[in-house]
């Protein structure tokens, strides 16, 4: 089953690299989307394939890189959309 959610991470996720170890976390798992330094200091991440993949990536994201501090991550769903690789904006 193919899904799509965004998630929104709050806390020390900007300068620290999350949106680089997050789209190498996306492409070991071989979903889609895209990672955005948002301009309030959350980093905003859509994540689209395979549900079981996409999950993965999520629950990553609650811890994210040793270099980062996630305080808190919202997830939302959203309609599902074919992404071509997840790239870093």
């Amino acid at each position: 089953m193919k899904v799509c959610f965004i998630a929104y991470v709050s806390g020390i996720v900007q300068g620290v690299g999350f949106r680089y170890f997050t789209q190498q976390q996306a492409r070991a798992l071989g979903v889609s989307g895209y990672a955005y330094n948002m301009d309030d200091g959350r980093v905003e991440v859509l994540v689209s394939g395979d549900k079981q993949q996409v999950e993965k990536l999520l629950e990553w994201l609650k811890s994210g890189p040793r270099t980062a501090k996630v305080e808190r991550v919202l997830i939302e769903p959203r309609a599902y959309k074919e992404w071509v690789g997840f790239e870093i904006r």
